[in-house]
C-alpha cells in the first residue's frame, strides 16, 4: 500500500461512523490490512471509494500537470457528462485538457476516470479567462477544439418548448460566447433533434395573428437554431450539421443527434464520415445488432421490473411487445393507456436481439419508454447499457445504480464521438475526407444545414406572405 491512514481519518474523510469504515474494510470494498487489532487504510482507495459512493465531493481544480511531450491537438469539454463523447474525442487523437460538468454524480465520474484533467463546475460560473487558467493555457495558446452538449432538456419535443427563454437555454449561449472567445479552430455543439424546430422565442398561438405583432424572424420554428448560427456566421465561422443516427458509425443503437461542426477558417465542413449503413449500401458493413455487443457479460447490476409487470414480459419474445399479448391481456397489461393515441411501442418492450437497440434512456424501466432484455426477465442492467454506449470495459461510473442509468442512457455514444475527432483531425491535417453525397444519416428529413436553412427561409416567406393578405382581408 501506499500512504496509509487510520480508522478514524478514514471515518472522517467519508463522513460516515468508524464502524461502517471497519465494515467496508472487512468487506474488501476498501483497500487495508489489519495488524493486531487495528485496520492500516489505504489512502489511494478510500479517495477511490469515496468518489464511487459519493461520500467524497469532486472538487473543481485545475490541471495537476501538464506533459510538455505531449503533442496531440487540444480540447476542451463543456457539458461532460459521464464523456462518451470525450472518449470517442480522445480515441481520434486529442488530448482532453479540461472537463466542466455541473452535475455532482457525473463530477464523481469524471474526476475517478481523468484525475489528470482540470475539472470545473457550473459553466455560468466563468469567464474564457477562467478556462484558460484552469487548462494551464495562455491566450496565445492555439486551442484545437472545443465540444459541448448543452442541455438538452430545454429543446426537447416532449417539453413546453421554451428553448433559450429556459435557464438551461441560457447555459447553451453561455457555451456559445465562451467558445467564441476561446476562437477554437473547431467549436462542436451537439444537442437533440428539437434544435432544428425549437422557437428562440416562444408565443402561444393565442397571441398572434391579426391584432398582434407580427411574428419575428426569432419566433419561427428554427428560431433558436438560426440564432446560433447567425452568432457563428458574426464571428468568421463556418459550419454545418446533420441529424446523425448513431448506428451509422458502428453503435449497436438507434440514436439520433444533432451535430453541429464549426470551422474557424471560414471553410464550410464536410459531413462526417459512415463506417456502417442499415442496408450494407455503399459498401458498407451493416448496422451492429444488440446480440454483437452484450451476449458475454458475466455480471450484471440492475433495477427490476414489478412483478404485475413482470407476469407480461414472460409472454413475450426477443423483438415482441405490449401487441403480441392476446387481445384480453392487451387491455389488461396496458390500462387506460390502450384506448389512448399513439403507436405505444415502448410499453412491454423486450429488445430484438437482430437489431440495434432503441435509443437507452436514463431509467430502463419507465412504462412507456420499457428496455427488457431480449430473453430474461429484467431491465438492461449497466454492463448492458455501458456496452451499447460504447463505454470501456474499465469506465467507473459514480453513484448509486439509478444515477448510473442517467449517466450512460444521456453520453452520446463512444463512436459518434470518434466520428466527429476523426473527421477534425483529418481537417486540422488536410487529409482528403470521403463523402456519400446521397447518404441517408437519419430516419428523418431536411436534417442538413443546407435543406433547413431553405426551409426556414421558406417558412419565414410563407408566413408573411400570409399576414399581408390577412392584413388586406381585415383592413
Amino acid at each position: 500500500m501506499g500512504t496509509n491512514i487510520s480508522i478514524k481519518d478514514a471515518s472522517s474523510q467519508l463522513a460516515i461512523s468508524e464502524q461502517q469504515v471497519r465494515t467496508l474494510c472487512r468487506q474488501g470494498k476498501i483497500t487495508a490490512e489489519k495488524i493486531g487489532n487495528t485496520w492500516i487504510i489505504d489512502q489511494k482507495s478510500i479517495s477511490k471509494y469515496g468518489l464511487i459512493s459519493s461520500h467524497r465531493v469532486a472538487e473543481n481544480h485545475s490541471l495537476y500537470h501538464v506533459n510538455s511531450k505531449d503533442k496531440r491537438p487540444i480540447a476542451l469539454s463543456f457539458f461532460s457528462g459521464a464523456m462518451g463523447l470525450d472518449i470517442g474525442i480522445e480515441k481520434a487523437g486529442f488530448n482532453v485538457r479540461l472537463a466542466c460538468e455541473v452535475d455532482k454524480f457525473c463530477r464523481q465520474t469524471i474526476a475517478l476516470n481523468k484525475p489528470n484533467a482540470a475539472l470545473l463546475g457550473d459553466i455560468n460560473d466563468y469567464k474564457p479567462d477562467d478556462i484558460l487558467k484552469a487548462a494551464k493555457l495562455t491566450k496565445n495558446d492555439d486551442i484545437d477544439l472545443i465540444i459541448g452538449g448543452p442541455p438538452c432538456q430545454a429543446f426537447s419535443t416532449a417539453g413546453k418548448r421554451k428553448g433559450f427563454n429556459d435557464d438551461r437555454g441560457n447555459a447553451f449561449l453561455k457555451y456559445l460566447d465562451i467558445a467564441l472567445s476561446l476562437r477554437p479552430k473547431y467549436i462542436v455543439i451537439e444537442n437533440v433533434r428539437g434544435l432544428l424546430s425549437c422557437p428562440l422565442k416562444y408565443r402561444p398561438h393565442d397571441q398572434r395573428g391579426v391584432g398582434y405583432p407580427d411574428i419575428s424572424e426569432h419566433e419561427h420554428k428554427g428560431g433558436a437554431l438560426n440564432f446560433v448560427i447567425s452568432k457563428l456566421k458574426q464571428n468568421g465561422y463556418a459550419y454545418s450539421f446533420n441529424l446523425y443516427n448513431s448506428a451509422n458509425f458502428g453503435t449497436p443503437q438507434i440514436r439520433e443527434r444533432v451535430i453541429i461542426i464549426c470551422s474557424r477558417d471560414g471553410e464550410t465542413p464536410p459531413f462526417l464520415v459512415p463506417t456502417h449503413s442499415e442496408d450494407g449500401k455503399h459498401g458498407l458493413p451493416k448496422w451492429k445488432t444488440l446480440q454483437s455487443c452484450i451476449k458475454n457479460i458475466d455480471k450484471h447490476d440492475h433495477i427490476n421490473f414489478p412483478e404485475k409487470r413482470l407476469k407480461f414480459y414472460r409472454m413475450l419474445k426477443s423483438g415482441q411487445n405490449w401487441r403480441c399479448l392476446p387481445e384480453d391481456l392487451q387491455k389488461e397489461a396496458m390500462g387506460k393507456s390502450y384506448y389512448s393515441g399513439g403507436g405505444k411501442t415502448g410499453f412491454f418492450r423486450r429488445l430484438d436481439w437482430n437489431k440495434p437497440s432503441p435509443t437507452l434512456v436514463t431509467h430502463p424501466a419507465m412504462p412507456a419508454t420499457d428496455l427488457a432484455h431480449p430473453e430474461e426477465n429484467r431491465p438492461l442492467s449497466i454492463q448492458e447499457y455501458k456496452r451499447i454506449q460504447e463505454f470501456p470495459e474499465n469506465w467507473e461510473l459514480a453513484g448509486p445504480l439509478i444515477q448510473q442509468y442517467k449517466q450512460v442512457g444521456n453520453a452520446v455514444p463512444v463512436s459518434l464521438g470518434l466520428a466527429v475527432g476523426k473527421l477534425i483531425i483529418d481537417l486540422i491535417h488536410g487529409n482528403k475526407i470521403i463523402q456519400f453525397d446521397d447518404f441517408k444519416f437519419s430516419r428523418y428529413q431536411n436534417t442538413s444545414h443546407l435543406d433547413w436553412e431553405s426551409q426556414f427561409l421558406s417558412q419565414l416567406n410563407k408566413y408573411e406572405s400570409e399576414y399581408v393578405q390577412q392584413e388586406l382581408i381585415f383592413s
